[in-house]
């Protein structure tokens, strides 16, 4: 339920749908299994375990959940047919085979296989955090987090949100900071950080689990490189690693926040419901917060 990698989108949350019309849009848009010659179905699916709903609500935050099918057809066994294919031709037929004859080959043998296929599936949870408006995606990878963003738009009939620009850029406050020793606000230094230099083959230092204020890291920016992901803690309820792109991973929640949400009840449902607060509340907070130490948000 907690998420650990966030990407997230600031929002316009006048114009947010209400939790009707997106329980009912979404259910629209739900996952169906790949059918015949589908390489791939994606669709919304129950957004936790325990319901069938698409929206798991809890006060002002809206869990949802979209789920993808991929069928799984290795090249090599297209390959090993194919090869079986053009030797029997080659033998029966005494002719060498071209390579638009291979390509139609190649194409025939995958239209047969695709309807028997395996299949991987995976899902990626998203929460709407109505009260500060914020769409909070639990992959800080741009293209997954950006599918969902689409796949949302596209069955509510459009989303405004934005990718988050702030005045200053996340990289130079995290080699500021790096530099100086210490952060500000609810911010300290945790152990671990990436730094980038410049020129055509970029050199790349990842420090693991070090002071970072020693010597030996500081001078890595002395020398003119810049941090492009920072180790942090936020007033003692969150460690993640902030990146220069404005994710978040490896986000460990402290144990204050997990004792609070199992004080909240013992059953999947209560837990869950206290756990999507206390997790969009502390993320939200810290959000808000960085983004005043970024100077607010690019107009």
């Amino acid at each position: 339920m907690w998420f650990k990698q966030i990407s997230f989108y600031p929002l316009n949350k006048d114009k947010l749908p209400d939790l009707e019309t997106l329980s009912e849009k979404l259910g629209d848009a739900a996952f169906a299994h790949c059918q015949g010659l589908d390489w791939f179905s994606e669709g919304f699916a129950a957004a936790v375990p325990f319901s069938p709903e698409p929206v798991f609500p809890a006060d002002y935050t809206w869990r949802v959940a979209l789920k993808k099918e991929e069928k799984v057809l290795p090249a090599g066994v297209i390959r090993d047919i194919l090869d079986e294919k053009v030797a029997e031709i080659q033998n029966n037929e005494a002719r060498s085979v071209g390579r638009k004859e291979k390509q139609e080959l190649k194409e025939q043998i995958t239209d047969d296989l695709l309807p028997r296929a395996f299949t991987r599936s995976g899902r990626t949870q998203a929460v709407f955090d109505t009260r500060r408006g914020f769409l909070l995606v639990n992959n800080a990878a741009a293209a997954k987090a950006e599918n969902v963003l689409t796949r949302l738009r596209e069955a509510l009939g459009g989303l405004e949100a934005a990718l988050p620009h702030t005045k200053q850029s996340p990289s130079s406050l995290m080699t500021q900071w790096l530099l100086d020793g210490h952060c500000d606000g609810g911010f300290e230094l945790d152990s671990d950080c990436e730094l980038k230099g410049a020129g055509d083959v970029v050199p790349v230092v990842k420090v693991s689990k070090q002071d970072l204020t020693a010597d030996e890291v500081v001078q890595h920016v002395k020398n003119g490189k810049t941090v492009t992901q920072l180790g942090l803690v936020w007033r003692e309820q969150l460690a993640f690693v902030l990146t220069q792109d404005f994710t978040f991973k490896r986000i460990q929640y402290l144990d204050v926040l997990q004792e609070e949400a199992e004080s909240h009840g013992d059953d999947a449902a209560s837990l869950a419901f206290a756990s999507q607060i206390l997790m969009t509340e502390a993320l939200g907070s810290m959000i808000e917060e960085l983004v005043a130490c970024l100077g607010g948000w690019q107009n």
